[in-house]
């Protein structure tokens, strides 16, 4: 059995420092725009409809994560909390976990990989446990509400390739770091229906390599009730030495959440 360790974060922390400290001069200057005027919370439930693509190579040997492995969603969650509160200059807090498990069956066709061969049959498992905290300003808040910050996000994902048969070779490959990256939220409420649309995301890019994390929604909202569905979309495109993992997971998504 044979490793490949993704060191994400050894790889982005030293390429993001400017970056990172450019986007917390600019959150400073935030708090004096707008802030709460109670403290309020909400949380919410997810179910994610994903699908994953792109490709992982290492040492020169690559694999295509849809067309070969045939990955397929098996059971994908999310959850959400926050709390803002009307104190000056302190940031909102937003909890966000997401787990993603997918699995399949295929065929390797651009070659072999790790060491299992081509034309071999593999099974596949990829497994991805993220964990965000966000710290972020309200800049609006009236029917255009407007959030912007900074999120800490935290991965441990693997990706397990085995023949099936043959020499039943198994390729490993781990994902394990944390990530500095932007983060905004913006939303249009409709008065006096309860109706509005939005967006929010995490981003980072820099010297090449980038992760992105982006949904658009509706939502109706009833009292405490707050209903969402949306399409939300992943990226991962990273590069450190010989390992390269370049995926995008995207897919529908419905929620369900409180809010006080």
């Amino acid at each position: 059995r044979r490793r490949q360790n993704i060191q994400i974060q050894r790889l982005f922390m030293r390429k993001v420092i400017l970056a990172t400290s450019s986007a917390v001069l600019a959150a400073s200057f935030l708090p004096s725009l707008a802030q709460a005027d109670i403290v309020g919370a909400g949380a919410s439930v997810s179910y994610w409809d994903s699908d994953l693509s792109g490709k992982a190579a290492t040492n020169g040997s690559v694999v295509d994560v849809e067309n070969d492995l045939d990955l397929s969603s098996d059971s994908n969650a999310n959850l959400t909390a926050y709390v803002e509160h009307p104190l000056p200059l302190l940031p909102n807090v937003r909890l966000n976990l997401t787990r993603l498990s997918l699995e399949g069956t295929g065929t390797l066709s651009l070659g072999s990989f790790d060491g299992i061969p081509l034309n071999a049959d593999v099974r596949s498992d990829f497994d991805l446990d993220q964990l965000d905290v966000t710290f972020y300003y309200e800049v609006l808040d009236n029917w255009i509400n407007l959030d912007l910050g900074l999120t800490a996000r935290k991965l441990d994902g693997e990706l397990v390739v085995q023949e099936v048969g043959g020499d039943q070779g198994v390729s490993e490959t781990e994902v394990d770091g944390v990530l500095p990256l932007g983060y905004f939220a913006a939303r249009f409420d409709l008065p006096l229906t309860g109706v509005s649309v939005g967006a929010e995301g995490n981003i980072i890019s820099f010297d090449g390599d980038s992760v992105y994390d982006v949904n658009a929604y509706g939502q109706y909202q009833i009292s405490v009730l707050q209903l969402r569905a949306g399409y939300r979309k992943m990226a991962i495109d990273v590069e450190d030495g010989d390992d390269v993992l370049d995926i995008e997971i995207d897919g529908p998504f419905a929620s369900a959440g409180v809010v006080f």
